[in-house]
This record gives C-alpha cells, structure tokens and sequence, in this order.
C-alpha cells in the first residue's frame, strides 16, 4: 500500500519526511499522571535525558504532553497545562536534534509553544474542542497538524467507520476554513479515545477503510494502552510486545507514524519491516 509523501522543513534546519518509511514519534510526558509513565519525565533532567535517548534510539520526533489525556484523567486549565510546558519546553527545544509536536487540545497551550518554536500541533480532538481556535492558529504558524478523531463517549449510531468518516470530514472543513494546508494534515483514527475495546479492535480490522479514503499520512498511537492490556491480560509495563504486533498491522493498512514509548524496539520492529515489504515488492516487479 502506497503511503502518501510529506516533506517538512522549519526555521531552525529541522526536517522531518514521511512516505514510505515507518517513523517512530516517541512520547514525552512531562506529567505526574500518565497511565504509563507518569511522573518519570517531569522534572528538567530526566525529560531532557529521555528526550536525548529517545532520538539516539530512532526517533524521528519527539511528541511533548504537560496534559494527561488517559481515561478518567484530571483536566487542566489552558493556563495550568501552559505553565507546566513553558517550564520544560524552551530546554527541550534547545537541545533536540529532531522535531518536537505538542500534545494538547487548548490553542492558548498551543500558540505559546509554537511561538517558543515547537514544530508540530498533535491536537486530540481534531481541531472540533473549540471555536476554530486551534486551526486558526495551526495556520497562522504554517506547521503540520495530526489530528485525531476523538469522541466524549462510545455510542455510535450506524457504522463506526461511517461516523469517523463524517468526524475527519468536519475536521477538514475547519482546517480549510481556518487557511490550514493540505500538506499540513497528518490523521489519527484515536485508537483508545472515544472506542471500546471491541470497537478499537474492529477500527483496527478496517484501518484501510479510514487511509484509502484520505490523500493524507496516518500516525497510529496504541503504545501499551488498556486494550492491548485486556487481549494479553498484562498490565501497561509489559504491553510493548502487543504495541509491536499492532504497529506492524497498521504499516500494512497503510500508517506512517508511530506514537510509542518504547522507541528502541518500536524503530528496530518497523525498519526491519519495512525491508520484508521493499524486498516483497521487488520480486513481484515493484507492486
């Protein structure tokens, strides 16, 4: 399956191109109350030491959250999560060698980072949490966008492929209205947000369904969540090896990016991948 191309560049040398390559987006959760790993990066040492490993071990960016978004989490207030980035932020952004995203849904969170010179919007809701706030400033920025479909709870009414559809469709209404580009969207179909275990899995089954139907890259984001927990009966320290098998799945229905916390492993898995599928391609004339 052909993965559309995107080549970015910013101000500062960065660069960032996703095609054909799987690329690891490791996480860096400055937060005390991530479901995983909570409470481990927040202070200036250990996130930037986390940050420096994570690219050493492959990733091609660095994806930053002052917010937990797990469910039953403690919302902040834009000004709350914005003064507990702006404390770590600045830092990391002087000493990363790859491009960093912002994790958050709040555009006050969001138009202080950038203007600090972060490099990517990774906004939850998929540009719906407000008035059109986060797009207008995604654009003023000029700066790529994942946007992940995301709900308040998991009824859905019809087909579930069907309602992300209209969801990703609305999404992209506001981000054209706003002056967003095309070549700025990157899609998150929000594996674990607003989906049951059981409608994760069927989301995952018809993944296709979701990246045939848009010209633009996919980033998938299942790192060690609950429902891989509930397949394996493991808890979220020993997931890893289940967000493997569910990260090579959505290579071959058509994702690009890779939210994870294990990057090591996470950029061995994909890369050797990605060689099984250019070596399958060659021996049958380059399909």
């Amino acid at each position: 399956m052909t993965r559309p191309v995107r080549n970015y560049k910013w101000k500062d040398g960065k660069t960032l191109s996703l095609g054909d390559v799987s690329l690891v987006m490791g996480i860096l959760n400055v937060t005390p109350d991530s479901f995983s790993d909570g409470g481990l990066w927040n202070t200036k040492e250990h996130a930037m030491s986390h940050m420096k490993d994570m690219a050493a071990d492959g990733a091609a960016m660095i994806d930053v959250g002052a917010e937990s978004t797990r469910p039953g989490h403690t919302e902040l207030t834009a000004e709350e999560e914005t003064a507990r980035l702006m404390q770590l932020l600045p830092l990391l952004l002087d000493e990363s060698s790859v491009p960093i995203s912002i994790d958050s849904y709040h555009y006050e969170t969001m138009e202080k980072a950038l203007s600090a010179g972060a490099h990517m919007v990774n906004d939850v809701w998929g540009f719906q949490y407000d008035d059109g706030s986060m797009a207008a400033v995604t654009a003023a920025h000029g700066v790529p966008a994942i946007l992940m479909h995301n709900q308040n709870d998991t009824v859905y009414e019809g087909d579930i492929i069907s309602s992300m559809k209209s969801f990703f469709d609305r999404t992209l209404s506001i981000a054209f209205a706003a002056g967003v580009k095309e070549e700025n969207i990157i899609l998150d179909p929000g594996i674990g947000f607003g989906k049951t275990g059981e409608q994760n899995m069927e989301v995952l089954a018809r993944l296709d369904e979701l990246t045939q139907a848009y010209p633009y890259p996919w980033l998938l984001g299942v790192s060690r969540k609950r429902f891989i927990g509930t397949i394996l009966d493991l808890p979220a320290e020993e997931r890893d090896e289940g967000t493997a098998a569910v990260n090579l799945w959505g290579i071959e229905k058509g994702c690009t990016l890779f939210r994870v916390h294990d990057v090591k492993t996470t950029a061995r898995e994909v890369k050797m991948w990605d060689a099984l599928r250019k070596q399958a391609r060659l021996q049958h004339g380059g399909k």
